[in-house]
């Protein structure tokens, strides 16, 4: 099956921008929609961005669109999230997260394979 690791979190300034990574391994990737979650600090995780199997139909909170980009590249076996323009806001422990089907990938409970978070950290 499926495993899932982050990387790129780092310390950023407000209007900087980051890229994260989720390297996949164990199956083949074109065969899951990726996700990407947050918990910020004192808060429950929350919904982010996702992406089709494919690499297509794209999915964002209204608290990022406009300014993250989810993608994935199959051949590389890795989901990517690009974050434009950081806000404090933003600060959080973000993690990716796999599923089977392009069905229902807003929802948390959709997703059977995580990473273990990559924390992104904003702040002047």
């Amino acid at each position: 099956q499926v495993q899932l690791v982050e990387s790129g979190g780092r310390w950023r300034q407000p209007g900087d921008s980051l890229r994260l990574s989720c390297a996949a391994s164990g199956d083949t990737f074109n065969k899951y929609a990726v996700a990407w979650f947050r918990t910020p600090p004192g808060k429950n995780r929350e919904f982010v961005a996702a992406i089709g199997r494919s690499g297509t139909s794209t999915l964002y909170a209204d608290a990022v669109k406009g300014r993250f980009t989810v993608s994935k590249d199959n051949a590389k076996s890795t989901g990517y999230l690009q974050l434009n323009n950081l806000k404090p806001d933003d600060t959080a422990v973000y993690y990716c997260a796999a599923k089977l089907s392009d069905t229902d990938r807003y929802h948390l409970t959709q997703y059977t394979y995580w990473g273990r978070g990559t924390q992104v950290t904003v702040s002047s």
